[in-house]
């Protein structure tokens, strides 16, 4: 089947966050904040398992005071901040004005990486007429970081959770992002890492294509099978070594 637009998902789909420790060194650092390396992995590794990198694993054990919070968390900018910082405070950091810090470190572009493969997808379901949109449970205006890293131009219609008041897997998001596209929800693939999130847009009509959330380095093509799907591929693979 040829698909006239797809959606993506942000986080573990076209970026990956960085890893807990890289996100707390880069806070200290910024703050001018020494910590030996023993400590900041010990840190790195409790904020990690409190679940209050965005983006990154989520808790292993929710805070009853939170809960509720975390359920809407993606449906304002209000509530993803202090959801995120409640959670980073279960950890106790040596100066209390880290845990805003954290939270606006992940907001950087500095703090994604695309995965390997997202640019070249993306220009080839460009170059072939289909569009293309942002579909994400976010609570920040995530358009800067596909702006830095070159992707913006790629990108026909970002909808963002906490803009529209409603989170994946309500359709009502994914209802806006066809309509963006100006194309109806069967001419649509959406492409996510979350079964249940992204999954949802198969109850408006789209089909759903899902690619694994791992790291950067361990998913170097994971993408690439979604130019077959929207029948634009495939796509040719990259050349490892130049030509003679």
């Amino acid at each position: 089947m040829t698909y006239k637009g797809v959606l993506f998902d942000f986080s573990g789909t076209l970026f990956r966050i960085e890893s807990a420790g890289s996100w707390l060194r880069a806070v200290l650092d910024e703050a001018g904040l020494a910590m030996p390396p023993h400590e900041l992995r010990r840190y790195a590794m409790r904020l990690a398992v409190a679940g209050a990198l965005p983006g990154g694993s989520s808790p292993q054990k929710m805070p009853p005071e939170l809960a509720r919070l975390w359920a809407t968390r993606d449906e304002s900018a209000e509530r993803h901040r202090a959801v995120y910082t409640g959670l980073a405070r279960q950890v106790p950091l040596p100066d209390p004005a880290l845990y805003d810090a954290l939270y606006d470190r992940h907001m950087t572009p500095e703090a994604w990486r695309p995965y390997a493969d997202a640019a070249d997808v993306l220009g080839a379901l460009r170059r072939g007429g289909v569009g293309i949109a942002v579909v994400s449970n976010i609570g920040w205006d995530l358009r800067p970081v596909f702006r830095a890293h070159g992707l913006d131009a790629f990108i026909d219609a970002y909808v963002l959770s906490y803009e529209h008041g409603v989170q994946k897997p309500d359709i009502r998001l994914f209802r806006a992002a066809c309509e963006a596209l100006g194309q109806d929800p069967h001419d649509v693939l959406m492409v996510g890492d979350n079964r249940e999130a992204d999954g949802g847009a198969a109850d408006l009509g789209c089909s759903v294509h899902f690619v694994d959330h791992l790291p950067v380095e361990e998913r170097p093509a994971g993408l690439r099978p979604v130019v077959t799907l929207a029948g634009q591929g495939p796509l040719p693979e990259p050349r490892t070594k130049p030509l003679p």
